[in-house]
């Protein structure tokens, strides 16, 4: 439309305060989007990987076939809780055999599953902390930068206004200001949007992971007591 307002052409003329803001945007921008493909990626691949493995786990019997499953499956996190739980079933039947206090069916009987338990929530915790790295970063991006949009509205509505004070009180002397100062908002806006909707994303589809690998647990110490204890009986 003739007469209109250029926004590009105002963006370059604007001024270092608001070419600051938005170029500060845009990294944050930037930055929000990378975390947000590699944490689709990584939580997909979780979830295939996890499904995998426990359709595996389902199927078989015998707990060495399963640990050999788990070593090659790297990227579930039931497998690295298994692991986890396979080798402190190990541990304890090697310091079993060593003091000679008896067989490890024996000694659960007795003394429970603790260890065991143990082992596979230390494989939940370093799940959780790989699956929630920079997850926060999102919720950061999300909260900061409308402020940092505000910011940048007002220094160019300010700096829009002071232009009256040198005598051009008409509406096109403090319109390219103002535009400058809305485009801030708007950036700061998009910035702000897709992070908070993926960090809410992201953080339901890691509970339903954390609810998978709970009930794997107690999945993983009811094959111990059907491989070890009834076999004892």
């Amino acid at each position: 439309m003739h007469g209109g307002l250029n926004i590009w052409q105002i963006l370059l003329e604007s001024g270092i305060v608001v070419k600051f803001v938005l170029l500060l945007l845009l990294v944050a921008s930037a930055l929000s989007w990378t975390i947000i493909w590699q944490k689709w990626k990584q939580l997909k691949t979780v979830s295939e990987a996890n499904q995998k493995f426990h359709q595996f786990f389902k199927t078989s019997t015998s707990i060495t076939d399963i640990n050999r499953e788990a070593t090659e499956n790297h990227e579930s996190t039931m497998s690295l809780m298994y692991r986890k739980g396979f080798e402190e079933l190990n541990k304890v039947s090697e310091k079993l055999s060593a003091a000679g206090k008896g067989n490890i069916a024996t000694h659960f009987s007795q003394h429970g599953f603790q260890p065991l338990e143990r082992a596979l929530k230390s494989g939940y915790n370093t799940a959780n902390e790989k699956m929630d790295f920079r997850v926060s970063t999102l919720a950061s991006i999300g909260s900061i930068t409308p402020f940092i949009g505000l910011f940048g509205t007002v220094w160019g509505i300010i700096d829009a206004f002071s232009g009256l004070s040198t005598g051009g009180g008409s509406i096109e002397a403090v319109a390219p200001g103002i535009a400058e100062a809305l485009v801030a908002t708007a950036v700061g806006l998009a910035a702000a949007i897709p992070a908070v909707w993926f960090y809410n994303y992201f953080n339901n589809q890691i509970t339903r992971i954390n609810s998978q690998m709970e009930s794997f647990s107690q999945d993983f110490l009811n094959l111990i007591e059907r491989s070890i204890l009834i076999k004892k009986d």
